[in-house]
């Protein structure tokens, strides 16, 4: 890797440093004052700016290894808090809280193989892994709006449970996936 991939401040770190700041701001919403609104849209600003990171960094090439390790880490955290928060305001039950997460629980043995093997600590994102990401990212808003009372809740529903349900499901092959890499990179 040449020095341009230990760069710190670019436009897309700044970007994934801002999703992890709003994370907290998140949960503080669902949570404390009840201002889902802006709980909803700060979770759709999220999504965005997971998406526009990426494209900027590709598109700049401004790529990065904090890029690479912070941008995971913002969608995973904002993963969690939002079904913590959910759970919490009993807009999704409490399975859904704990397949999705056990996912990467399931993978926390991967970074220190790939390491003692002499890769990095993570494997490339791959496309399945963002299109988990992206679908789990639709459908937590989606399903917030659901437990409300609103002319939108029973459209919200199914659509959310068809992304969550999608999302999920992705987000466990992906994780396969990721076994089935770290195998092949192993062997021998």
């Amino acid at each position: 890797m040449d020095a341009a991939e230990d760069r710190i401040y670019t436009v897309p770190n700044l970007l994934s440093a801002l999703r992890l700041l709003g994370v907290p701001v998140f949960l503080w919403l669902v949570l404390g004052p009840h201002e889902d609104g802006w709980a909803i849209l700060l979770l759709m600003l999220a999504g965005f700016s997971d998406w526009l990171d990426g494209k900027l960094a590709r598109a700049w090439g401004q790529t990065s290894k904090l890029g690479r390790l912070i941008d995971p880490l913002a969608d995973r955290l904002y993963i969690l808090a939002t079904l913590v928060g959910l759970v919490l305001r009993d807009a999704i039950p409490l399975w859904l809280a704990l397949v999705v997460p056990l996912r990467d629980v399931m993978l926390l043995w991967v970074p220190p193989v790939l390491r003692r093997h002499g890769y990095g600590p993570a494997l490339p994102v791959h496309f399945l892994g963002k299109a988990a990401t992206a679908a789990l990212m639709y459908a937590f808003p989606l399903l917030f709006l659901a437990s409300h009372d609103g002319w939108y809740a029973e459209i919200s529903t199914i659509f959310g449970w068809a992304f969550a349900i999608w999302g999920t499901g992705l987000y466990w092959w992906a994780g396969v996936l990721y076994v089935v890499q770290v195998r092949h990179l192993t062997k021998g």
